[in-house]
């Protein structure tokens, strides 16, 4: 049963593309841009472009499960694409963001909510994994830490529940080789919640040396922010970031939960990244 793994040059993705690889799942790597894909020995490669439906029959010939990114562009026609070829299953790299009052009108929800709304209307089974904050959002800071400038945060005491990538690509795998999670939408976060603040200073042992975090009013985190996200996005983080701050981050489902195996904590991610934050040259 060949399994389908869609935006396979991202970090998820391709962790589950290498689980199941390793494991003997047949699996197809598909992409936008496949000449750009480095996959393992064995693993077909597709071309599968949102934009393009004339790409889609070949992607999904012979799959009966998919992995799929949340992009809403032509989910129409491929989950038509997609029943017609004959997919029983789709595990949805979606979002915690749809759980909020308005997802359809807010820009972090939007999309993974259109995407599991075209998902519930077809024919297709969907088991929808909602991950809260990732542990690796904090690579937004990479730079900073790595020129020795303070962090600088309007709101450095958001409480969140950081998840590592890796147990989200096991939780996918396990939904993907066997049917306890099968059609149920699951939110995931990290086993501990801690505040931006507190990430920081872990992030400072496993770099060993001090980050100086410093507090910014909003107007300068949306000048800040806007430099590389559309306004609408600075908003709904801003609003996202100042509600945790006021109110404790909830913990979810994780692999301890899920898989019963503990789940892996922030201080494990930031040893394993820990080089992202040194000088560059």
């Amino acid at each position: 049963m060949t399994t389908l793994v869609t935006g396979a040059r991202g970090k998820v993705a391709r962790a589950v593309l290498d689980r199941l690889h390793a494991a003997g799942h047949p699996v197809r790597a598909a992409s936008a841009r496949p000449a750009e894909l480095t996959v393992p020995a064995g693993v077909e490669v597709a071309e599968l472009a949102l934009g393009r439906p004339a790409t889609f029959a070949a992607a999904l010939r012979g799959v009966r499960q998919v992995f799929l990114y949340p992009e809403p562009t032509g989910i129409d026609e491929l989950t038509a694409a997609a029943e017609a070829a004959g997919v029983e299953h789709v595990v949805l790299l979606s979002s915690s963001s749809v759980l909020g009052p308005d997802p359809e009108q807010d820009a972090l929800a939007s999309h993974s909510h259109r995407v599991e709304r075209a998902l519930t209307a077809s024919a297709l089974t969907g088991t929808f994994l909602r991950p809260d904050a990732f542990a690796s959002n904090a690579l937004g800071w990479a730079y900073f830490v790595g020129q020795g400038l303070p962090v600088q945060l309007a709101h450095p005491d958001a409480d969140l529940a950081p998840i590592h990538p890796e147990d989200i690509a096991d939780v996918a795998v396990a939904a993907l080789t066997g049917d306890a999670l099968t059609g149920r939408p699951v939110t995931l976060t990290g086993a501990e919640a801690l505040t931006f603040r507190a990430q920081l200073a872990v992030l400072s042992e496993a770099v060993g040396r001090e980050i100086p975090v410093e507090r910014i009013t909003r107007a300068e985190a949306e000048r800040q922010l806007g430099g590389f996200l559309p306004a609408v996005m600075v908003t709904a983080l801003l609003d996202l970031w100042q509600a945790a701050e006021q109110h404790p981050a909830v913990l979810a489902d994780t692999t301890e939960t899920l898989l019963g195996r503990p789940a892996r904590t922030f201080r494990q991610w930031a040893a394993e990244n820990a080089h992202a934050f040194t000088p560059k040259p």
